[in-house]
């Protein structure tokens, strides 16, 4: 199925499976040109993929292929709490350079790369939380720079198109919450729990290793 021919008419995914333009982390993290600060979905796209993940079917522009959508905020809770105000820079600026703690893509993609890049799930600070210690964070940073491009789209509602894709059956093999492909959801569900209990096993690490300014672009302007 050509995907971007099929939502052609609805200009929000369209901005998502046909961009104008892919970023690099840098480019999205920026705070000056970078993703807006408005509220909307965004659309992370690979040039390279790791064996265990069947991307056959997924969605491929100019030569990169679609594996990831995310969005921000995330939809209002129901019980009364107040609503984020999270927008997509914020968002953008976690993934493209926070921790596995804060971004559930840096998580799975740590999980993944383990082998290739050394990301080690740990736990980390006198609240141990459970991050890929230094230079696991930094290596992560260089890999989403070299093998990651991201598009965005604003909406009032994000949850509204991201619903849509994930029920369309649309391939978004990275993405667990709210995903109905199961071949997709178990195994890398099972992966990161396997390295979170593996964690829980370790000794604390009193702190991360060292500054995680290792990508030029990440966090300036």
């Amino acid at each position: 199925m050509e995907w971007a021919i099929r939502f052609a008419d609805d200009p929000t995914i369209s901005a998502l499976l046909a961009p104008a333009r892919l970023f690099t982390a840098s480019e999205a993290a920026a705070r000056m040109d970078g993703a807006p600060r408005v509220a909307g979905i965004y659309a992370w796209y690979f040039d390279t993929i790791q064996a265990s993940v069947d991307a056959t079917a997924c969605h491929r522009h100019d030569g990169w292929t679609l594996l990831y959508c995310g969005i921000s905020p995330k939809k209002p809770p129901m019980n009364g709490r107040p609503p984020s105000r999270s927008h997509i820079l914020q968002r953008l600026r976690t993934h493209c350079g926070g921790n596995a703690a804060g971004s559930t893509l840096r998580l799975t993609l740590g999980c993944l790369l383990e082998a290739e890049i050394g990301t080690m799930l740990r736990r980390v600070g006198s609240k141990g939380r459970l991050t890929f210690t230094n230079p696991g964070e930094q290596q992560l940073d260089r890999w989403l720079h070299a093998h990651a491009r991201v598009a965005w789209a604003a909406h009032p509602a994000p949850w509204e198109p991201e619903h849509e894709l994930l029920a369309s059956g649309l391939p978004l093999p990275l993405n667990i919450d709210g995903n109905p492909c199961d071949a997709f959801t178990r195994p890398l569900s099972a992966l990161r729990s396997a390295a979170k209990r593996r964690a829980e096993a370790m000794p604390l690490i009193g702190d991360s290793g060292g500054s995680r300014r290792a990508v030029k672009g990440l966090g300036d302007g």
